[in-house]
């Protein structure tokens, strides 16, 4: 097994991301779009938050009933992303090694880290690009 490969090597570099300042429902249309289900939130180009869609879901009444688009709507919009998102994640620069990120997501509720070096936004590790890493070493 490779013990010392940077996660670099492992993680999403063209990264999606929103500012603080923009809409839940523009959240909800990346999420879509893209078939993602985590987003760095930044201030001032550096990062302040990560979303999610679990945070999403917990809002909205859509997955519960039938036919609740217009009320999950309407919560969507009386909400601001810094209201939702986790504030100051942890982050991890491009060097740590996947062996001590697994230990973190092992250890800690994270399911994505933002990968930040020099307060800019590099990439996003998640947990299922850490278990496909480890499944292509057997």
């Amino acid at each position: 097994m490779k013990k010392r490969e940077p996660v670099s090597h492992i993680m999403t570099q063209h990264v999606f991301s929103v500012e603080e300042h923009e809409s839940l429902e523009k959240v909800m249309a990346i999420f879509r779009k893209h078939k993602i289900r985590h987003l760095p939130v930044t201030k001032n180009g550096e990062i302040s938050g990560m979303i999610s869609s679990t945070d999403i879901n917990r809002l909205t009444f859509g997955r519960l009933f039938e036919n609740q688009d217009e009320v999950d709507e309407a919560i969507l919009h009386m909400l601001r992303i810094p209201q939702v998102m986790t504030e100051k994640p942890k982050t991890i620069s491009s060097d740590t090694t996947i062996m001590e990120t697994a230990e973190l997501f092992s250890k800690e509720d994270y399911h994505a880290l933002p990968v930040v070096d020099n307060h800019q936004l590099k990439g996003i590790v998640t947990t299922t690009d850490v278990i496909r890493f480890l499944l292509d070493q057997y």
